[in-house]
């Protein structure tokens, strides 16, 4: 135990001294330049000529960038020196550490495809500083088995409008009926309306029965399923809210401290006034009995 002893003091010592700095503003500050540099660079290296010119210097400033973001991860690290279990429970520390980890590897190096998509997934850490856009994201991961469910049925009703679109439109409208693939495409493009007039003109044309397959369509697509997107949306956000924290507590009305001031002065100098009638009372029938031993007293000396 001796012996454990000094190293636990050596890691809480550190785990102090690096928390102090990663939960510093000017920390979170830096952090934040950086990938906003890192970004810059992605971008500047989409203009060729540019790219062929700086190439050392853009490559020089990839490399800092990577140093930056790896002296950052260790000093994450550090900081839970003492908890490192509390480090790998948290899952925007695993996202960092693999973002850092795969540059080192030498698949992902060689390959300039991956180390760019790489580079553009460090974009993303600025949700660890961002509140509102790690709510917005951890909204959207926990939408996604809504948003299966929901694009399960959008491709059923697709399929289904695509199929009559196909029986009634297939030999005068091939161009946008021919197949089942294109009648799901056109139908897919109507989900937002666009063009929906001359789709409908266009099918008015062919047979007065267009009128309701393209209005139970759009009543079905764009306003029902769409709807339910956006309540399942809405329902993963306040679920994200409540998971990092940041819903709004309701407020709570503002008690009268003077008025509770006041009621416990008046509760308080009613009590000392019954006390005092009290006393009276007591002190006036002490008197009382006394003036009649007297009394009582004078007359027998006198009989």
């Amino acid at each position: 135990m001796s012996e454990h002893h000094p190293i636990r003091t050596a890691r809480a010592a550190l785990a102090r001294r690096c928390g102090e700095i990663v939960e510093a503003r000017w920390f979170a500050l830096a952090v934040i330049a950086v990938i906003l540099v890192n970004a810059a660079l992605l971008g500047l290296e989409t203009y060729s000529g540019l790219a062929v010119e700086w190439r050392d210097w853009l490559r020089l400033a990839e490399h800092l960038c990577l140093a930056a973001f790896t002296a950052e991860i260790l000093l994450r690290l550090a900081a839970h020196a003492d908890r490192p279990r509390e480090f790998f429970r948290d899952p925007w520390n695993l996202f960092d550490l693999a973002v850092v980890l795969c540059a080192f590897l030498p698949v992902v190096r060689e390959n300039t495809t991956v180390l760019r998509l790489l580079r553009l997934a460090r974009v993303l850490r600025t949700a660890r500083f961002l509140p509102q856009l790690r709510v917005l994201l951890v909204a959207v991961v926990r939408s996604l088995p809504g948003t299966l469910s929901f694009l399960l049925v959008g491709t059923l009703l697709l399929y289904v409008y695509a199929m009559v679109g196909w029986v009634f439109f297939g030999d005068d409208d091939p161009e946008h009926y021919g197949s089942i693939g294109r009648a799901m495409l056109t139908l897919f493009l109507l989900m937002t309306l666009d063009g929906i007039g001359d789709a409908v003109h266009a099918g008015l044309g062919i047979s007065r029965w267009s009128l309701v397959y393209y209005a139970s369509y759009v009543l079905l697509a764009s306003f029902v399923l769409v709807n339910v997107l956006i309540g399942v949306v809405l329902t993963s956000l306040d679920e994200a809210r409540e998971v990092e924290g940041t819903a709004p507590r309701p407020r709570r009305a503002p008690r009268p401290a003077d008025d509770d001031g006041l009621l416990r002065l008046r509760i308080e100098a009613a009590r000392r006034a019954l006390d005092d009638l009290e006393d009276d009372l007591a002190r006036s029938g002490a008197r009382h009995r006394e003036e009649s031993g007297t009394a009582v007293t004078a007359g027998q000396r006198g009989t």
